[in-house]
């Protein structure tokens, strides 16, 4: 029973998924082509490319058992997932906008007589019915951002990741529908029947993501100058201590750090008596 894992074609967040798989273990055999299924290093995981769009759908019908896309996607399309792992990248904004020479400045401005377009419907009506609004929606599939300047809509709601294609377009965002980013997905079939290759993959995931702010610290300390630099040492657990064969009595010791305190913790480090030390990066924490 082999497991699926759909992955974007194309788009901002097709390479940032492979590139997490491959540090996950899971490489693909035949990357260089992007062929609609290709093998992984894995014999039993097969990665298939489809459209960010159609991954929710696919993954809840059970076309494929596991996918990588937005929250956007997976709550436009009403899909019925569970979401494993956040992978803290594509963080974007599904948010309302106007013309910035325009009166409507907040969603008390806006009337049930105005027009809004954008590539999110369902999304749209909910937000704007819950606010008690029942605006004539126009569906586009891009190019969301000029509807207002050729007469198409009053207003548009439309994913933003900076700002700056909407400042572009004389924009101002006016509220946010939804805070988005990147999940693992699955389905509850497929999460029962291949609950160890589900999770599996789940776990290699998060201990890449985990990885990628920690470091590995190595470095030698005279027995002697050893509570002094406990001292100045954090770790996940506490560090790795180890006896080094030396002339002089010497510990080795180890220790997972976050990456933003390497550079102030070396100096410490150093001043406390430590020598020989080691920055190094760390692929996976499980």
């Amino acid at each position: 029973m082999k497991l699926k894992i759909a992955v974007p074609s194309k788009g901002r967040i097709s390479d940032p998924s492979i590139n997490i798989l491959e540090k996950a273990g899971l490489g693909l055999k035949d990357n260089s082509n992007r062929k609609l299924i290709s093998a992984t290093h894995n014999k039993d995981i097969d990665v298939m490319f489809a459209r960010a769009s159609d991954i929710p759908e696919f993954v809840d019908n059970g076309i494929v058992d596991m996918g990588i896309t937005g929250v956007d996607l997976i709550k436009e399309s009403e899909s019925n997932v569970v979401e494993l792992v956040d992978l803290h990248i594509g963080q974007t904004q599904l948010v309302i906008a106007s013309p910035e020479e325009s009166n409507i400045n907040s969603i008390e401005d806006v009337t049930s007589d105005m027009v809004i377009a954008t590539e999110f419907p369902v999304l749209t009506k909910k937000y704007l019915n819950e606010h008690g609004l029942d605006l004539k929606i126009v569906k586009l599939s891009g190019s969301t951002e000029i509807a207002p300047f050729i007469g198409v809509a009053d207003l548009i709601s439309d994913l933003s990741s900076t700002g700056t294609t909407l400042k572009m377009n004389h924009l101002k965002v006016i509220d946010t529908i939804l805070n988005s980013t990147i999940k693992l997905i699955t389905n509850e079939e497929s999460y029962k029947n291949k609950k160890n290759l589900v999770e599996a993959v789940a776990t290699s995931i998060e201990g890449v993501i985990e990885a990628e702010s920690k470091k590995l610290l190595m470095m030698n300390v005279k027995s002697s100058d050893l509570d002094k630099v406990k001292e100045v040492m954090p770790s996940m657990t506490g560090p790795t201590i180890s006896e080094v064969l030396s002339e002089e009595k010497t510990v080795a010791i180890q220790a997972v750090v976050d990456e933003s305190q390497v550079f102030e913790l070396v100096n410490d480090l150093r001043n406390a008596g430590a020598k020989d030390i080691l920055v190094v990066p760390i692929e996976r924490i499980i």
